[in-house]
């Protein structure tokens, strides 16, 4: 009888536990500057949390270090609930590829709650830019080695590049970036040749016609903007994709992290948020924890696969 009692106890508990969250603001901590395409996930999503839970989801831009400051932090943060961060590739799955030492484990220091969304990235020059296919970039890089120089703000612009030079045969200088903002303004000013936004903003600028997008990383065309080539159609076997998550801190209890999962999960099944992000650029793409816990696991192996190839050293 008393275990009994127990057990119900312990359930009315966790139950209590979960209808009493949110009771704050909840603080979403977005790796990259405002205006990348996370932060536009992360506002996106962010919008549909605060209305399904009924308090503020309000998103903190915390870029420098290929999004691993931010990592640190939120995985420092207290396991309550109210810091969270809508993570990418790059800190999550890249980070241990690129620098020697990360002051966080990404998969020990992290309670995985969904995947959003899957996106790819377009390699854009200046519209009064002499090549005008991807061909004719190829072309103009190896005709002129060192000479250009291709501006990166995650790791999904840094491995492009890398993949490029490898793949491509060509020789260029890396320039680094907080966030990929700061990359296409640069591309604009003529300070750097091009660059490999995501589509979030490469479809925009394209739109604008400041910027010429001359190929993109998928596999094969995009949807969204089919008159950009792949460019595996000129580099056989070249794709990369980039991806969203909403994560927590190791630790938190297991009532928050359901409720979170089921809500976002609710909130990507809407159409208006499908649209919302494909607007983006951004395919939704949705994970359970147990799923997503998995596919972290792989990715890190993946890109430090992809990193190895391109010929990327660790920072």
């Amino acid at each position: 009888m008393r275990i009994a009692l127990l057990i119900v106890a312990t359930l009315f508990a966790a139950q209590a536990h979960a209808q009493a969250w949110p009771s704050k603001p909840v603080k979403l901590v977005v790796p990259f500057p405002a205006g990348s395409a996370t932060d536009q996930v992360a506002r996106a999503i962010g919008q549909e949390l605060q209305a399904a839970l009924g308090q503020p989801f309000v998103v903190e831009n915390k870029a420098g270090a290929q999004g691993t400051i931010a990592a640190e932090g939120v995985a420092k943060s207290a396991p309550d609930g109210y810091t969270l961060m809508v993570s990418t590739n790059t800190p999550q799955a890249a980070a241990p590829a690129l620098f020697k030492q990360l002051r966080y484990d990404p998969v020990k220091d992290f309670q995985p709650v969904a995947r959003l969304g899957t996106i790819s990235f377009m390699l854009m020059v200046a519209a009064d830019f002499p090549a005008k296919t991807f061909k004719e970039f190829l072309a103009h890089a190896r005709a002129n080695p060192g000479k250009l120089s291709g501006g990166y703000g995650s790791a999904g612009s840094q491995v492009s590049q890398a993949m490029i030079r490898s793949m491509g045969k060509v020789d260029f200088v890396d320039v680094p970036f907080k966030g990929l903002p700061e990359a296409i303004t640069n591309v604009l000013g003529g300070q750097i040749t091009f660059t490999f936004a995501d589509l979030a903003n490469a479809l925009a600028q394209q739109k604008g016609g400041k910027l010429r997008g001359l190929a993109v990383t998928s596999e094969q065309r995009s949807p969204l903007a089919p008159e950009v080539p792949a460019i595996a159609e000129e580099l056989k076997g070249y794709e990369l994709i980039a991806w969203f998550a909403l994560m927590a801190p190791a630790g938190t209890p297991a009532d928050i992290v359901s409720r979170l999962h089921e809500t976002t999960a609710k909130a990507l099944a809407k159409p208006e948020v499908v649209a919302r992000f494909a607007n983006l650029g951004t395919v939704v793409a949705p994970m359970n924890p147990q799923q997503l816990a998995g596919f972290i696991k792989s990715e890190i192996a993946k890109w430090g696969q992809m990193a190895k190839e391109a010929g990327i050293q660790p920072q």
